[in-house]
């Protein structure tokens, strides 16, 4: 039988007079296989396996198929409370009732989002996707199945950055580590004061002040962070041998099974769960809402194990675990989620070495998911979970790092630094800004081949500052030298001094020259001010270099400069110091598209002083004739 609506009648009745001729054959003749209606999913509605929403009365009675525990796929019953029409803008919704008594108890559970619902004798309806916070009573809001069978139809667009960096300005890791850190609004919300099923974020192997960290970057576009019970994945013998400790059979995507995104895997895990809608071949369906929401995804897919339902009086949620990771999903739309059985997301190693001077040397070895959105926060949670593993860290305390940032096709980005008093804040942003920075820029996409970072953690405070600056004569002639004596103290330990030994160049005209002595964060500002073109990447081998020299600055030195006369030019990010002047006029010229500027000419000299300078002074030395 034909299914012909005002909107599709001109096509269904040629085609039906095509049948009567003989005209055409399978599978447009075919009782299961009716033709498809020209607002309806790409995929063929069988209206044997498919319940439209017009047929939808209130009062239905039917159930939904999900895991609750150990037992595996289970029916729960449900009625129709009623069919809202324009719900939202475009988008009808089926609203139910849980009828059985665990539905009852719980409440809208965290996890149960893709939960397929079944009326008419088991014909599937849609998804479950939404609730209501507080609910008394297991009160769902449905995705109809058309809409969800429709993901993917829309023109596949390239992925746009997540993050709006300025990428024409310089390099700034602590701005970009603050807006990434900042809460996405991701509108999950929905009308009505019903809001999307929140996909529980289940961790392995993070504490208490990671996973609170992590909270506040994920709870906005709708995850639950939940503390798991183990590993997060089966065993090798366990797949293997194609069972696990509840005597199931090995996992499979099935309508009603655990639905699994791992977003990190290994020593620390970190996944989220839903559930299966359906599955047509080699594609899978789940959800019935957006994941993030923004098109086109690369994530990995995987089969889940259920625990159990924790109940909770605010949102109950599962517990469950990663058994296996079979696929892909590819897309992320507004009414759900769709991956491929068989295709890889790209992931890449992280490796998190850690010497804590109350625990024997640890290696955490991971995988991490690369996704524009999430992996800056993946990141920034596995260096915490690998260094908070025994608790926060002691108020006095020094952090020693290195890392290794590689991304394919170049040189690995390498960089070391030392931090005070800050915890492990600074590595961490590090890692996670820079990783955000290579991501979400616009001139190609980016795929990292690993990272690695070692850490090491002390029990005292290397926090310093200058106490004293004394020049060996504020007079000094052209080509003589000058010396620069500073005192610096420590916050636990004695004075000690330092000697710079400035040589005045030759060529220097007579005047008054400034001269300063400070710690890293001021010399880094003085270069942003002075050079700001080093740290700006105009292209993406530009920006890897730009990065390269931001994470250059050592914080254990101290610097002394002495700021000299400008000469020479500066054409984009070409130096040209000592050019001409009757050069650097033609070159100055208004009618040339280069940007330009005055080479800045300064004489420095740093020395390690194993401590973290605070603060600076500024002196002033007389040039005579």
């Amino acid at each position: 039988m034909f299914e012909i609506t005002a909107k599709s009648r001109g096509r269904g009745l040629l085609a039906l007079v095509f049948c009567i001729l003989g005209v055409l054959g399978p599978p447009f003749c075919s009782g299961a296989e009716p033709v498809k209606d020209s607002n309806g999913p790409s995929a063929v509605w069988d209206p044997g396996r498919y319940i439209g929403l017009d047929e939808i009365k209130p009062g239905m009675e039917g159930y939904c198929l999900t895991e609750y525990g150990v037992k595996g796929i289970e029916k729960f019953n449900l009625k129709v409370i009623d069919v809202v029409r324009d719900f939202e803008p475009g988008r009808d919704v089926i609203l139910v009732e849980g009828t059985d008594e665990r539905f009852i108890h719980t409440g809208p559970v965290g996890g149960c989002s893709g939960s397929p619902v079944y009326l008419d004798g088991g014909r599937m309806a849609g998804a479950l996707a939404f609730a209501w916070t507080y609910s008394k009573d297991p009160l769902y809001g449905v995705t109809a199945i058309e809409d969800m069978l429709r993901i993917s139809e829309g023109k596949a667009r390239k992925p746009a950055p997540v993050f709006g960096f300025d990428y024409s300005q310089p390099i700034d890791l602590a701005a970009i580590d603050k807006q990434i850190s900042s809460p996405v609004f991701s509108g999950r919300g929905r009308s009505g004061g019903a809001t999307a099923l929140p996909c529980p974020l289940i961790t392995y192997g993070l504490p208490v002040e990671a996973s609170e960290q992590l909270s506040k970057s994920v709870e906005p576009l709708g995850m639950m962070v939940v503390p798991g019970l183990g590993l997060g994945s089966a065993s090798v013998s366990e797949v293997a041998e194609g069972a696990n400790e509840g005597g199931d059979q090995k996992k499979e995507l099935v309508p009603g099974a655990c639905l699994v995104v791992p977003l990190v895997s290994g020593d620390i895990a970190m996944a989220v769960y839903g559930t299966v809608t359906e599955v047509r071949g080699e594609k899978v369906y789940g959800f019935g809402h957006p994941y993030l929401g923004y098109g086109d995804i690369d994530l990995p897919m995987a089969t889940g194990r259920v625990h159990t339902v924790v109940s909770s009086l605010v949102r109950s949620s599962k517990l469950a675990r990663v058994v296996e990771t079979v696929g892909a999903l590819t897309n992320d739309e507004g009414a759900g989620i769709l991956g491929t059985i068989g295709a890889t997301a790209q992931t890449f190693p992280v490796t998190v070495r850690i010497e804590r001077f109350n625990d024997i040397a640890r290696v955490y070895n991971c995988r991490v998911a690369s996704n524009r959105l999430l992996t800056s926060s993946l990141l920034r949670s596995v260096i915490s979970g690998a260094c908070l593993y025994l608790g926060d860290l002691p108020p006095d305390h020094t952090v020693e790092y290195s890392g290794a940032i590689r991304v394919r096709g170049f040189e690995p980005i390498i960089f070391d630094n030392t931090s005070a008093g800050s915890g492990i804040a600074l590595v961490a942003a590090e890692a996670a800004s820079s990783a955000a920075l290579l991501m979400n820029n616009p001139y190609e996409e980016v795929a990292f081949d690993s990272m690695e970072f070692d850490i090491r953690i002390v029990p005292k405070d290397i926090t310093s500052h200058v106490w004293s600056a004394d020049l060996s004569d504020v007079k000094v002639k052209a080509g003589e030298q000058i010396g620069l004596d500073v005192v610096v103290e420590s916050v636990r330990t004695q004075k000690k001094k330092y000697r710079f030994d400035l040589e005045i160049p030759k060529e220097l005209a007579p005047g008054k020259y400034e001269l300063t002595v400070c710690g890293s964060r001021d010399y880094e500002q003085f270069l942003l001010k002075t050079v700001p073109h080093r740290f700006v990447g105009q292209s993406l081998p530009d920006l890897i270099e730009a990065l390269r020299d931001t994470l250059l600055v050592k914080r254990d030195r101290l610097y002394c400069y002495l700021v000299l006369p400008s000469g020479g030019i500066i054409l984009e990010k070409a130096e040209l110091p000592d050019l001409p002047a009757t050069k650097m006029l033609v070159l100055q010229s208004p009618a040339r598209p280069m940007r330009s500027q005055l080479y800045p000419h300064w004489i420095e000299k740093t020395v390690d002083t194993g401590t973290i300078v605070i603060n600076k002074r500024t002196m002033h030395v007389v040039v005579e004739k």
